[in-house]
């Protein structure tokens, strides 16, 4: 652990209120879009559609996976954008425009339309839409590196916009299911939520595309050849060459699945452990209002000591929560809501502060390297993200299938057996924390310190 004192921004460096505001909105776009999704999709496939666990799980897999291969081409040609164009912001505002009308899609299917075609439909809608938003995500993700070359600047940069992100996870976690009972219909409660949320995803989304700084165009770089291998290869470059990044982005696909998962089971553990389809309302503001107020604490103790051990701090707490959670096997009842906050205030440091430490990994590795790589590098953080998420559903999923789970269409009335209340239990406790605790191992490997990031801030 460094042992110098924390920097302070220069007016050069320091981020403007607006900044930080126009930014910080996005997250109403990437928390809408990660949250909603994450809760209500596989539910929405098994428990409205009557689609197999095991097949719900394979349909988000395969639009997450999808994801996968086109980050790393969207993080390329963002970069390729900058230097010819001087800014980002085309793709921010492609994806904004796009995203609406294909997530209301991906809710629009009725059971009457029978499983395999509503199977297909929400294959594809969801696929567009998760597209759409990563034309947006990659550059999002580049920004804080090009915004302000101050290690304590991007810590307060990503404070704010995980406080915004907090909240956004907070009003479309309760909000979604709140507007999906409001027609009295669960088809068209669900269209009504797709519509809504859409429209405020891209809202948020629209927003932040104006934060992307606009400058000369880069002539004293080349422009690479438009080569989708060459766009592939360069994000595989960053990927081996950054032993910060490898380290931080394989510590966040852990935590990613060990939050994905527990994101996905919630609407289960409120419907079968909590006996009540609305206290995922409950649920999620046990977990995000404490998050509110614990994103500026991790953000002092990132000040005072470095992110990488404020990160670690997080996850500890966040690690005997979710275990304490476990006992619901036994005991469940309203007493859950108590560590699910716990986890809330752990979770808020597990989010705000590995993305405040991406723009120091990039800085540092365009440094080191000589290349403009941020689009690159934020492209795998990306696709690393998504496959976090992707697998989160197919880990969901596949308990609940061999815990023989039983699907249902909209309407009709069935009963769990034993095994599968036992197994949204433990996808929900247990996992989450085996999953956390192997995401330290890799976070002690992480070396790059605030004197590290100084030093680069000092040479441009």
């Amino acid at each position: 652990m460094s042992n110098a004192a924390p920097s302070q921004a220069t007016p050069a460096t320091r981020l403007s209120a607006g900044t930080i505001a126009r930014y910080s909105i996005g997250s109403i776009g990437t928390g809408g879009f990660a949250t909603l999704p994450g809760l209500v999709l596989a539910y929405y496939l098994t428990d409205n559609l009557g689609v197999a666990a095991a097949t719900a799980g394979l349909i988000i897999t395969l639009a997450k996976l999808w994801d996968v291969v086109i980050d790393p081409l969207i993080g390329a040609l963002s970069d390729r954008q900058r230097i010819r164009y001087g800014t980002r912001i085309g793709f921010m505002k492609l994806g904004a425009i796009a995203l609406p009308t294909l997530f209301a899609l991906t809710f629009a299917v009725t059971p009457s339309w029978g499983t395999v075609v509503g199977t297909i439909w929400v294959l594809i809608a969801f696929t567009g839409a998760a597209t759409a938003f990563s034309l947006f995500q990659v550059p999002y993700l580049a920004l804080p590196a090009e915004l302000t070359t101050s290690y304590d600047e991007r810590t307060r940069l990503l404070t704010w916009r995980v406080m915004v992100l907090t909240i956004a996870i907070l009003l479309f976690g309760a909000g979604g299911p709140m507007l999906r009972k409001m027609t009295g219909d669960p088809v068209t409660g669900y269209l009504l939520m797709g519509v809504v949320a859409g429209i405020a995803i891209g809202l948020g989304m629209w927003v932040a595309s104006r934060t992307a700084p606009k400058q000369a165009p880069l002539a004293n770089v080349a422009l690479p050849r438009l080569n989708l291998w060459n766009h592939y290869a360069e994000g595989v470059r960053g990927l081996r060459r950054s032993q910060p990044f490898r380290v931080l982005l394989l510590t966040f696909f852990l935590q990613a699945l060990a939050t994905g998962l527990m994101l996905a089971g919630a609407q289960y553990v409120a419907t079968w452990v909590m006996k009540s389809e609305d206290a995922v309302t409950f649920l999620f503001v046990a977990l995000i209002a404490p998050a509110l107020l614990a994103a500026p604490i991790w953000r002092l103790i990132a000040q005072r000591t470095e992110k990488q051990a404020a990160f670690r701090i997080a996850t500890l707490v966040f690690i005997v929560a979710v275990i304490a959670i476990s006992v619901a096997l036994w005991l469940p009842g309203d007493w859950m809501y108590i560590p699910v906050g716990v986890a809330g205030i752990a979770y808020a440091g597990m989010q705000s502060l590995p993305m405040a430490m991406l723009p120091d990994v990039i800085s540092h590795d365009e440094r080191e390297s000589g290349t403009n790589g941020a689009g690159a590098l934020s492209g795998i953080w990306t696709a690393g993200e998504t496959i976090g998420f992707a697998l989160s559903a197919t880990v969901l999923t596949t308990v609940l299938a061999i815990t023989q789970y039983v699907p249902s269409v909209a309407g009709e009335v069935v009963t769990q057996p034993a095994t599968a209340i036992a197994g949204i239990v433990i996808s929900f406790s247990l996992v989450p924390a085996g999953l956390a605790a192997l995401s330290l191992l890799s976070l002690a490997r992480y070396r790059l310190t605030r004197a590290d990031i100084d030093q680069v801030a000092a040479v441009e």
